[in-house]
């Protein structure tokens, strides 16, 4: 199985991400979209159980589209091309899953957060409506494969485009794109809001960014939530130091504002989102300067 893995990655996945950048200096802005992923290898599909639309559904899909206007304006944009259900680069680099491998977990892991126990680890065990992925337990050196051909090298990557930005202004912005279902399972009447800002409670950017987020937003009629249900990641938290100069801040997109959430299409609805997001993109780059103007402020 890992000489398929190794030869499926090399063949399918070189490379591993893009990084869309601005024809001219880039800004201190960058956007992350680490889920939208759709190279699904030939290696993986013939050891997963799932087929077809049922294992996309981890996908935050079209996200990397939504955000496509970024480059135009100065600001990078990295992509993720695996999936999601792949391996997740929005983990810390080994939480592995005790129940999905089938040698013990090495000690150096992190086999006891609340993601892995859920079946999210940085090798995935199910998707995201809950079904398992693999009709049994995979070799641990395959999940090692992953992180070292494409975890690593697109965290590489994006550290880059941040230090490279700090290096230039004196402070980097950070851009966390993800998109979130429109019910929470087992409750399907439930609705959410339009969009949810992660800053982990204030904790990983300066309260200017999230309340310049949220005003841009609302002002373009979306229902706005703060750090509830999703406050951001690792992604958001690793990067996220605002007192080292860069900010951080997670945005989630309910789905039902662009895209049909059965068949994975983009709605007619898909473009006027974008065109709000190229607004929202345009005040981040105009007005980040704010940020390298004064020292960090206290979280709302």
């Amino acid at each position: 199985m890992i000489e398929a893995e190794r030869r499926s990655i090399r063949a399918e996945l070189d490379p591993p991400f893009v990084i869309h950048q601005p024809a001219r200096e880039p800004g201190p802005v960058i956007f992350c979209s680490p889920h939208s992923g759709r190279v699904y290898p030939e290696a993986f599909l013939a050891a997963t159980r799932l087929k077809g639309l049922t294992l996309r559904k981890s996908e935050d899909c079209f996200v990397d589209e939504l955000f496509a206007s970024a480059p135009g304006q100065g600001a990078p944009l990295i992509a993720a091309r695996f999936p999601r259900a792949y391996v997740d680069v929005n983990r810390e680099p080994f939480e592995l899953d005790p129940e999905l491998f089938s040698e013990p977990i090495p000690a150096f892991a992190n086999a006891q957060s609340v993601r892995v126990t859920g079946g999210l680890g940085t090798i995935p065990r199910i998707v995201a409506d809950g079904e398992d992925i693999y009709a049994g337990r995979i070799p641990l050196a395959v999940g090692y494969e992953r992180i070292e051909r494409l975890y690593q090298p697109f965290h590489r990557a994006l550290a880059d485009l941040i230090e490279a930005a700090r290096q230039r202004y004196g402070y980097a912005v950070l851009v966390d794109c993800h998109s979130m279902p429109s019910t929470i399972v087992g409750q399907p009447h439930t609705a959410r809001p339009h969009m949810v800002l992660g800053d982990r409670f204030g904790g990983s950017c300066d309260a200017r960014l999230t309340r310049l987020v949220r005003s841009a937003l609302a002002g373009m009629n979306y229902d706005v939530q703060l750090n509830r249900p999703y406050a951001g990641g690792f992604i958001t938290e690793h990067y996220g130091n605002p007192r080292q100069g860069v900010h951080s801040i997670q945005i989630e997109i309910n789905r039902a504002l662009y895209m049909d959430e059965d068949r994975l299409e983009k709605l007619r609805s898909f473009d006027k989102l974008a065109a709000s997001l190229e607004r929202l993109i345009g005040r981040l780059v105009s007005d980040a300067a704010m940020l390298g103007s004064a020292a960090p402020l206290a979280a709302e």
